[in-house]
């Protein structure tokens, strides 16, 4: 087990060579895995397999990276639903598990401890259950994903893979739209977009022999298939990435609302500041980091205003300090963002 803590480079891909944990230890702003853009990170041990890639968003986190060595170790298929990739990132939430967090204690790190950090992290994945399955119900559905992740460029049509699949002696293809809410031909293609993507940006292929890899036959039908899932051409998509030069706009507007946010919601304010009109803001926001500049603004407060319950505030003191004019707008803002009360989230968090 090698264990690293680092401060990364803002937009710099650091590709997963080995099964891999990551925990932000600090930080503000956005993390991207596999093109896709997460901001509730705090407080979860973060799984990424072989094959996939992490980028920060931001020049201010400083991460707890832990790769582990025992291939053998991942073979088991109780401990790889932390590692294979289903249609969120793979985590275990840390406010919820104190032997996590004791076995992410420096300490514990100092000895070789990676079966044990592995052992109570997979049993603390299926007390979360996230899909609401039993254990046999997710061997099932990991079965399923393991065939797609090997069969995904082999030109298969959904009956075919289908049919693949069920020669395991059950029906995966109902028990994963019941449990997910996605179907066979969802994972598929999801799981050959995301490997297109990953050739397009990190490559130097044409987009022909990208198309021909993943078993299209018809360069100009895979062009269509991937601008009507992405918005974009292939071409646009890769220049868009920006992976050799690290576009800082990011960076930039993320430090905006680091410094603004509790003073300053208008679109118009941010988008002064950056010398931009507002349109041209949402749009670079929303095709750089995924997401629209309100929901940045909102997550920021949403963010600030959790660490301020946990630091001990009070309701009023939160809501004056956000510029909210009642603090029962406050509470109702917070809820209908974070799914909680205030104060539950403290209950929860003092009483586990």
């Amino acid at each position: 087990m090698h264990v690293e803590k680092f401060s990364p480079e803002i937009n710099k891909v650091y590709q997963i060579e080995k099964y891999t944990l990551i925990h932000i230890l600090s930080g503000t702003g956005s993390i991207q895995v596999d093109f896709n853009n997460y901001y509730d990170w705090q407080e979860k041990g973060i799984f990424l397999e072989k094959g996939q890639y992490i980028k920060f968003l931001s020049d201010t986190f400083l991460v707890r990276k832990i790769e582990f060595s025992d291939e053998n170790k991942f073979y088991n298929k109780d401990v790889r639903v932390l590692f294979k990739h289903l249609i969120s990132l793979g985590y275990i939430d840390l406010e919820e598990c104190e032997d996590c967090k004791r076995f992410l204690s420096e300490s514990v790190l100092a000895n070789d401890s990676s079966a044990d950090i592995i052992d109570v992290s997979s049993k603390q994945w299926y007390w979360q259950n996230p899909f609401n399955a039993n254990k046999e119900e997710y061997q099932i559905i990991f079965d399923a994903k393991e065939i797609i992740d090997r069969e995904y460029s082999n030109s298969l049509t959904n009956r075919d893979l289908v049919d693949i699949i069920n020669q395991r002696g059950y029906n995966a293809q109902t028990l994963i739209k019941n449990k997910i809410g996605l179907s066979v031909k969802n994972l598929l293609n999801a799981k050959k977009l995301v490997e297109s993507k990953k050739e397009i940006v990190f490559t130097d292929k044409s987009i022909q022999e990208v198309s021909y890899q993943l078993g299209y036959k018809d360069d100009a039908y895979f062009n269509r298939v991937f601008k009507n899932a992405t918005g974009k051409t292939p071409k646009q998509f890769r220049d868009n990435f920006d992976f050799k030069n690290r576009d800082l706009f990011s960076q930039d507007i993320v430090t905006l609302l680091k410094e603004y946010h509790t003073q300053e919601r208008s679109l118009e304010f941010y988008a002064d500041k950056m010398n931009l009109s507002v349109q041209t803001l949402a749009r670079k926001v929303q095709s750089k980091m995924n997401i629209s500049l309100g929901q940045l603004i909102r997550l920021e407060l949403i963010n600030t205003a959790k660490l301020m319950l946990l630091d001990g505030q009070s309701v009023i003191q939160i809501s004056q300090s956000l510029g909210f004019e009642e603090a029962n707008h406050f509470s109702r803002f917070f809820k209908h963002y974070s799914g909680i009360t205030p104060t539950d989230f403290k209950l929860k968090k003092y009483n586990l």
